[in-house]
């Protein structure tokens, strides 16, 4: 775990990953990518039951992309960073734990996307989010054109990738494009206490309520629905159905494995 761009906290079963560029404002370059990858991979494998993703310092979530490294690409080598991209926000999608996105300042291009891959945004106060890529030329290429639409709407997401606008965090809470707006210094502790919470639910039903929900984007209503029948009574029979339906029998808080 010994990564120049990326830290890597597991304790009591949250994991805390921070993109550790501060002095380039936390931007993806191919490294910093591989090592998001690794990472999550360690987290998968310390049986995270909630995972944390944010940035180091006080400026910056990810600022986005690192334009440097992407400004004379070849079509073919900017497929392949684009595939690199996508494999990592896919990864955090489909992380079989909650993920949480703590955007602690600027949230631009793939740095919001990296948000919008989470199951959940948390913001402080001085958080700025936004697709900016139409400025440069280009369009979102990690996720963006696809997440945003089916998070805010069709509409609101057309603007925003249009225009390239930035948002602040209220703006941002109001399009429900974050959950949450806290104060800067008490983000750490609110989404601490979020990742807490979610540690102590069940994690198997967790993990399904996630891919049910994520299956929803990827299914018509009738296969979705058929999905969660599946997966609802599959979750029958484990360890987690019988302690938390015997515990409300029992009038008593469940104790999950």
């Amino acid at each position: 775990m010994d990564w120049d761009t990326v830290s890597f906290d597991h304790d009591a079963g949250i994991t805390t990953i921070t993109v550790d560029r501060p002095d380039r404002l936390n931007a993806l370059n191919r490294p910093t990518l591989r090592a998001l990858d690794e990472a999550i991979d360690e987290a998968a494998e310390r049986d995270t039951r909630a995972l944390v993703v944010t940035g180091a310092g006080d400026d910056a979530f990810v600022a986005g992309a690192d334009i440097e490294q992407m400004r004379d690409l070849s079509v073919e080598e900017a497929q392949a960073y684009a595939r690199l991209g996508h494999d990592v926000m896919n990864r955090i999608e489909t992380f079989p734990a909650p993920v949480i996105a703590a955007v602690n300042g600027y949230a631009f291009g793939g740095g919001c996307e990296l948000a919008l891959a989470a199951d959940l945004r948390i913001a402080s106060e001085r958080a700025v989010l936004g697709q900016t890529e139409i400025d440069l030329g280009i369009i979102p290429g990690w996720g963006g054109t696809q997440r945003l639409v089916r998070l805010v709407g069709d509409e609101l997401a057309r603007r925003l990738i249009f225009f390239g606008e930035r948002v602040d965090a209220q703006d941002a809470d109001q399009y429900g494009l974050v959950g949450d707006v806290v104060a800067h210094d008490q983000l750490d502790e609110f989404v601490q206490g979020m990742a807490e919470d979610l540690a102590e639910k069940p994690a198997f039903a967790l993990q399904a309520a996630k891919e049910a929900i994520n299956q929803s984007h990827r299914m018509d209503l009738e296969d979705g629905l058929q999905y969660e029948q599946r997966a609802w009574s599959g979750l029958f029979g484990t360890a987690d159905q019988r302690e938390g339906m015997t515990a409300f029998v029992e009038d008593r808080d469940p104790e999950f494995e």
